[in-house]
């Protein structure tokens, strides 16, 4: 019988590593990020009594952060993640084309050296068609705030509802739409950010006409444009609007991210 060793066994030193890829999102009412519910603000014991969330914690059951992270942290056995994405898409819209950048940031992992392509291809199975990743790529943290600060043009693809039929001169005047539009901060996030009026550059790229009441659109925005209140005009927040222009009342119906406008490539640490 072998003597069982009176040395204690060594614990592997914990780790932070920072992972970079990109996202894409093809499933409409999956947040960014764990959305929390506003009122109990998912804390463990207040959650128990409130009846927004009744229970839950949460307004939905995972986010692309939780598709992520369910993955990435046991296996690098680690205590807890950060999602640090380039700017964040609403909750009902897709993230296309090249799909946004993001780092994922791995706080105390025990098992880092993990083979990172199998834990990409682990999280799309899980994820059902919800999330395409790009490859990760192991960056120092200063990658974090090269994302948050760097702010990038995107094109997004819109579909438009109208009330009435506008003429085809109006048609064709905001199809080659090129300029600076004034929004004063949105009715709808008014409650949480200040009364501003912000100017941002918009570009119509493409308008296709789908019956006599609906439009599909190409639009290339600067950062921080607010493109469904540029439709709407939110109450003559915004001007000029795609309303105003057509001279009809307009609504989104539906908005993709077509493509965030970056070749920047990650640097490997």
């Amino acid at each position: 019988m072998e003597p069982v060793s009176s040395q204690p066994q060594k614990i592997a030193p914990r780790t932070n590593l920072w992972l970079e890829s990109r996202y894409r999102k093809l499933k409409r009412g999956l947040p960014q990020t764990i959305f929390y519910c506003p009122k109990c603000k998912g804390d463990r014991r207040r959650r128990k009594q409130c009846k927004h969330c009744e229970g839950f914690g949460k307004l939905t059951k995972e986010s692309v952060q939780e598709l992520i992270g369910r993955r990435i942290l046991p296996r690098m056995q680690a205590k807890t993640g950060k999602f640090h994405g380039a700017g964040r898409e609403d909750i009902d819209v897709l993230m296309l084309g090249r799909g946004r950048p993001f780092v994922y940031e791995v706080v105390g992992a025990r098992n880092p050296d993990v083979d990172l392509e199998e834990l990409r291809r682990e999280i799309e199975e899980r994820a059902e068609g919800a999330i395409e990743l790009d490859p990760f790529v192991r960056v120092r943290r200063e990658r974090v705030v090269y994302w948050k600060n760097t702010h990038f043009d995107k094109i997004y693809r819109v579909g438009v509802e109208m009330t009435g039929e506008p003429d085809a001169a109006a048609i064709a005047a905001a199809s080659t739409f090129a300029g600076v539009v004034v929004q004063r901060t949105p009715q709808r996030v008014a409650h949480r950010r200040a009364d501003l009026d912000r100017e941002r550059a918009l570009e119509v790229l493409e308008v296709v006409t789908k019956g006599s009441a609906e439009l599909e659109m190409r639009v290339k925005c600067q950062h921080g444009t607010y493109v469904k209140e540029w439709i709407s005009g939110d109450d003559g927040r915004t001007v000029p609007s795609l309303s105003s222009l057509l001279g009809v009342p307009c609504r989104c119906a539906q908005l993709d991210v077509a493509e965030i406008l970056t070749d920047d490539p990650a640097t490997t640490a």
